[in-house]
């Protein structure tokens, strides 16, 4: 039994091997999701600026879809049998999103925000093409509109730092 690996017998259609390589892809999103969440909720409280309301609100509707999304991106991780990480510490040590010190501008908290929804977008599709491969349909169901999202986000975040 894998280290992370739940003590039951699971046999849901999708081999052990790939239930592993789909909940290892699944913990990267699910980190960095948890990091850009953190990210977004910071920017939220601190914004100021011309575009304080806007951007605010713009803020709170991201930060509470992401929440939603690590909610039911660890639920997966253990659909396949596998312990989703549960620290902020396991969280950032898989994650490519670091937190930020300071406070920035509103209109640098928007350009980073951008960023970190195009790297989303990219490990998501990351995880799409494991799922994939793995036969694993209901993953790809979970992370599929995941991409859309993140690269919506990033284009509506982009023309507003423009």
């Amino acid at each position: 039994m894998k280290q992370d690996e739940q003590n039951i017998d699971i046999n849901v259609g999708i081999s052990e091997d790939n239930r592993l390589k789909s909940a290892n892809a699944l913990k990267l999103l699910l980190s960095n999701t948890y990091a850009l969440y953190l990210k977004t909720h910071g920017y939220h409280w601190n914004v100021e600026g011309p575009h304080f309301q806007s951007l605010h609100t713009q803020f709170m509707e991201q930060y509470t879809e992401m929440w939603t999304a690590v909610d039911e991106l660890a639920e997966r991780i253990r659909a396949l049998g596998y312990y989703a990480p549960a620290s902020y510490a396991a969280m950032a040590e898989l994650s490519s999103i670091k937190e930020e010190k300071g406070t920035p501008d509103w209109k640098h908290m928007v350009q980073s925000l951008a960023k970190g929804h195009q790297e989303l977008a990219k490990i998501a599709r990351d995880v799409l093409r494991i799922a994939e491969e793995s036969d694993d349909d209901a993953t790809a169901d979970v992370v599929s509109p995941r991409i859309t999202l993140h690269e919506k986000t990033a284009w509506m975040l982009r023309a507003t730092a423009s």
